[in-house]
């Protein structure tokens, strides 16, 4: 199965931006990016597609703001950074989805929220009124607030979380990488690209893992752990490189490299059966 047919087969879509993704080499927001994310997903939901996004960047936009705060490294300050960089993350994702004659709403979670029933409800009930209302979820995790107890870490698990609590068709994480490989292709010419992952475990097993992003928080061990939980509950994944120009309508019509984890086919049956 390519990704392609994985997207065509799916109605509610989650996707992930990653920081790298969304910064200049600069460091800086990159706002002709988003808009022409924003258009992509609008010409999704006009397909009768759901889409929400799961979007990264909010320290990139602070250092976007106040460029004299990129050298301090206190939890405070950074924490602080995103504050502001997250105003105006909201502000660029709200124009570039205004452009599409699209709303956009804001949600910052934390792991409480996903471990608490109550509030697990609230944030699916609210997720399904904004997308029956036509409006695109944007979903960041609450940096500014979020203590080493209540931190996801990383927004490919958060999206994981999300896929998972809206009972998704698909999870697609856009990063830096075009996929999964056997080893780093840059300093490994001998590395084989992963087409297709059916077995997690059997893949851990003849790959090596090195390094994470530059500007994100997240590395390959991460997205194999956002497959992990989706997977197990029947949601694909597919992993593919988002800074490619116009990434998202490309994997749609199957011309853009990515790697696909299958679902795993038996998770209702496992679930109900109460299996692990």
């Amino acid at each position: 199965m390519t990704a392609q047919d994985v997207i065509e087969k799916a109605r509610k879509i989650v996707i992930k931006i990653g920081s790298n993704t969304l910064a200049k080499p600069d460091g800086t927001i990159n706002a002709e990016f988003m808009d022409s994310f924003a258009a992509e997903c609008a010409a999704l939901i006009s397909r009768g597609k759901q889409v929400m996004v799961v979007s990264s960047g909010a320290q990139v936009a602070g250092l976007s703001t106040i460029s004299g705060w990129a050298h301090k490294g206190d939890i405070h300050y950074r924490q602080a950074l995103c504050a502001i960089g997250q105003v105006e993350l909201m502000d660029k994702w709200r124009e570039a989805f205004g452009r599409q004659g699209l709303h956009a709403a804001q949600l910052l979670l934390t792991k409480e929220d996903f471990m608490d029933s109550h509030r697990s409800l609230n944030i699916r009930n609210t997720l399904f009124t904004l997308v029956d209302e036509g409006v695109v979820p944007v979903i960041n995790e609450n940096d500014s607030v979020a203590t080493d107890e209540v931190c996801i870490g990383d927004n490919d698990n958060l999206s994981a979380l999300t896929a998972v609590l809206w009972s998704a068709d698909l999870l697609i994480l856009f990063s830096d990488i075009d996929g999964i490989y056997t080893d780093n292709p840059k300093t490994n010419e001998n590395a084989q690209f992963v087409e297709i992952v059916d077995n997690i475990t059997e893949l851990q097993s003849r790959i090596s893992i090195n390094g994470k992003s530059s500007f994100g928080t997240g590395g390959i061990s991460t997205k194999i752990e956002a497959a992990k939980k989706t997977t197990a509950s029947g949601i694909p994944l597919i992993l593919a490189n988002g800074k490619k120009e116009k990434a998202l309508e490309k994997l749609c019509c199957g011309e853009l490299k990515a790697t696909v984890f299958t679902a795993d086919e038996n998770a209702l049956f496992k679930a109900i059966m109460g299996e692990k």
